[in-house]
């Protein structure tokens, strides 16, 4: 069980910790287009997130795939900017209309989940339960991402319900944000390729 508490730490903080930027904007992207009131199908969207990642983590842990990590990480920011400008498209913010971010989220999922994969595999040690490990790691990762989605959805609301900003100027700026950093990052980690 103390293998479980550890990863599920090592989750959380990869979602939570301030070197986790680069997920925050993601998921902040992701919600920037839903209300307070939808908070269920964040959650679903979120979820889709971490099956997506889940599953190249574990690909690359059990050497199934291999990626450079140097591309991985110039990958996650551009993962960013295509979220946040696909939020600009909205405009009637229907479950219809939104249906794409399950897709978005699943899809870069993927990429996000072969981020981590390599600092993961040097921390488990060899006579740990990987699968309880990873199992561990994915509960930790869905809490911290849980919370972020809460803070965001809790700001939507202040500034959409309470100051009574336009929903898309909401969008906007929220996708914006994220865009703007998310690019400056993927500029910076060009050099690396």
């Amino acid at each position: 069980m103390s293998d479980f508490g550890f990863y599920f730490n090592l989750g959380w903080e990869h979602i939570i910790s301030r070197d986790a930027l680069d997920h925050q904007l993601f998921i902040m992207a992701l919600a920037a287009i839903y209300l307070l009131k939808d908070w269920r199908q964040v959650l679903v969207l979120v979820t889709a997130f971490t099956i997506g990642h889940s599953f190249t983590l574990a690909l690359t842990i059990f050497n199934v795939i291999h990626f450079p990590s140097n591309w991985i990480e110039f990958l996650i920011p551009c993962t960013i900017v295509i979220t946040a400008i696909s939020n600009l498209f909205q405009k009637n913010f229907t479950p219809k209309s939104i249906r794409i971010n399950y897709f978005l989220a699943l899809f870069f999922g993927l990429i996000h989940g072969m981020g981590f994969a390599n600092k993961l595999r040097v921390i488990l040690a060899e006579d740990q339960s990987i699968g309880w490990s990873l199992f561990g790691f994915n509960v930790g990762l869905e809490a911290g991402q849980i919370i972020v989605v809460m803070i965001v959805l809790l700001i939507s609301f202040l500034f959409v319900e309470l100051l009574k900003v336009n929903r898309m100027e909401w969008v906007i700026f929220a996708s914006a944000a994220a865009f703007s950093i998310a690019l400056k990052m993927a500029i910076e980690r060009i050099s690396e390729l």
